[in-house]
């Protein structure tokens, strides 16, 4: 029989930093004060050490523990470098393949399992409404919301063949904001027939393909309640998600240190209104003064009387029967990640991804005797949501450069050129006889979108490699040859390079609607 102080700390999932886990998050563990660790990045070196890391916090932990991740695949991959990358959502999307989407989410589960993950927050079923939301992008399947159910569906039916739990997100769905929650809160208008239609569509497939947790949003939907956010609004939780769609799984909440909820409400009035609304676990991600402070702020009101402790009991009933379900401690096997097998399924998704606009037999596929006239400028990364780690940079150009040695290679920082690079890339673009211009979400980003503007202007011919937003080819016109990958992980990436080379013919169908510029560049 669970005391009330570890009822309470079995309803909290935290995060801390570093590579190891500090004494007092293995104290908190030993006296049952948190039921789940989410990890980051910043807590991982290597396969090796992180299942070392899962491992010791799971043996600390007095009940089965929870250990989630957002690995995604795409922008949103914890897991990068030493680990199996995948593609991500609309790279999926394009595919236009459910069975690839099950594969890559089972290979990906498989991994997860593997370091002793059992619960990844994936799939994300937004819809691609607003491209100018910094936060979704890419990581949205798309904007069909019946093909964004199916794909989603299939997704969940991967990652939990491979015992790890799935979560769709971010429910009721933010696709239509262009407020980036990791900012300040998000409203949405819509009334609430248009959201059952569209943006709580996919979610119905997901419930029906047995999802097991379900992360609720921090937008306010003002046709459901015009005070609270979602993801405190008994409203969204309790009386549409729980009644009126039936659902009986795990929710929780997107992560409450994010500036839309702690810029707006203390950590005690945040906990408190997580359990006011029906929410099973509240998400703190980092900071162990606030964890504490919601921690202290739910025992105390629970024991005043001020919580609903029948509630309290049948959430801990349900996160006892999921941890049943997930949270059994496993032998962690670290030399089954980044095997051949994984690398050749991402690589195949990655493939089936990449959609080809408009194709220049002159310029496209690239070729070894006009490789001293053509130059690569390729934007770098640039971090347009704190939802997205930064990763590795996965260079287009340096890939080029190893099929091609002849091949001139610019990397361009768009918000702060090096003047010398911009020289010789207006240079190369008015002399060369083509160029290959890699752009990621230029969009999005003013500075990318005029730099790389000006190059089609200055260019003779063109091979545009939309890496990111595949919006960049509705503002970007005068290109001879287009291409998106929607997204530049390792295997994206690669799969771009392949096709330039001329190793396949990109057959992907677009999942958004895109019109292609209309070119206003002569030739």
């Amino acid at each position: 029989m669970l005391s009330l102080e570890e009822k309470i700390g079995q309803k909290l999932m935290v995060g801390f930093q570093g590579l190891e886990p500090p004494d007092y998050l293995l104290r908190w563990l030993e006296a049952g004060k948190v039921g789940g660790i989410i990890l980051f990045a910043r807590n991982v070196e290597s396969p090796t050490q992180l299942a070392r890391l899962t491992t010791k916090i799971q043996s600390a932990a007095r009940y089965p523990l929870l250990i989630a991740i957002d690995q995604e695949g795409g922008s949103v991959s914890r897991l990068r470098g030493n680990f199996t990358e995948s593609p991500g959502a609309m790279a999926l999307g394009a595919s236009h393949s459910p069975e690839l989407a099950e594969k890559v989410a089972h290979m990906m589960g498989v991994e997860l399992h593997s370091l002793g993950i059992n619960w990844n927050f994936a799939p994300s079923l937004d819809m691609a409404h607003d491209r100018s939301n910094p936060s979704i992008g890419t990581r949205s399947l798309g904007s069909d919301p019946v093909w964004v159910g199916q794909m989603g569906a299939a997704q969940i039916r991967g990652f939990q063949s491979a015992g790890v739990a799935a979560t769709a997100k971010h429910f009721p769905g933010l696709g239509s904001s262009d407020v980036d929650t990791h900012i300040d809160i998000a409203e949405i208008d819509a009334a609430v027939d248009e959201l059952w239609e569209a943006d709580i569509a996919p979610f119905r497939a997901a419930i029906q393909a047995d999802v097991s947790s379900i992360m609720v949003t921090h937008v306010r939907f003002r046709a459901l309640d015009s005070i609270y956010p979602a993801t405190l609004s008994r409203a969204v939780v309790t009386d549409l998600l729980r009644n009126r769609l039936g659902y009986t799984g795990i929710s929780i909440t997107d992560c409450l240190e994010m500036r839309a909820i702690s810029g707006h409400f203390t950590p005690a009035e945040t906990a408190i209104r997580t359990v006011l609304a029906g929410q099973d676990i509240a998400l703190f991600s980092h900071t162990r003064e606030v964890q504490e402070a919601a921690y202290d702020a739910l025992v105390r009101a629970a024991t005043e009387g001020d919580l609903p402790l029948d509630e309290i009991d049948a959430s801990v009933a349900r996160i006892m029967a999921f941890k049943q379900q997930f949270a059994t401690p496993v032998a962690v096997q670290p030399e089954i990640v980044k095997s051949e097998a994984h690398l050749a399924i991402a690589n195949e998704a990655a493939r089936a991804g990449v959609v080809l606009f408009r194709a220049d037999s002159n310029v496209f596929p690239l070729r070894k005797e006009v490789a001293s006239r053509t130059a690569v400028i390729e934007f770098v990364p640039h971090q347009e949501s704190e939802a997205v780690d930064p990763g590795a940079f996965n260079s287009l150009a340096k890939l080029l450069k190893i099929r091609l040695p002849e091949i001139e290679t610019l990397l361009l920082d768009a918000s702060a050129p090096d003047d010398e690079v911009l020289a010789r890339a207006r240079i190369v673009a008015r002399e060369f006889d083509c160029i290959v211009l890699v752009t990621r979400s230029a969009d999005l980003i003013a500075e990318q979108f005029e730099f790389a503007r000006e190059f089609l202007w200055l260019a003779h011919r063109v091979v545009l490699v939309c890496l990111r937003n595949p919006y960049d080819v509705e503002v970007l016109a005068g290109a001879n040859t287009v291409l998106c990958t929607f997204g530049d992980t390792e295997p994206s990436v690669q799969a771009a390079a392949d096709a330039v080379m001329g190793d396949y013919v990109p057959h992907a169908k677009l999942p958004v609607p895109i019109q292609l510029a209309v070119a206003d560049i002569p030739r």
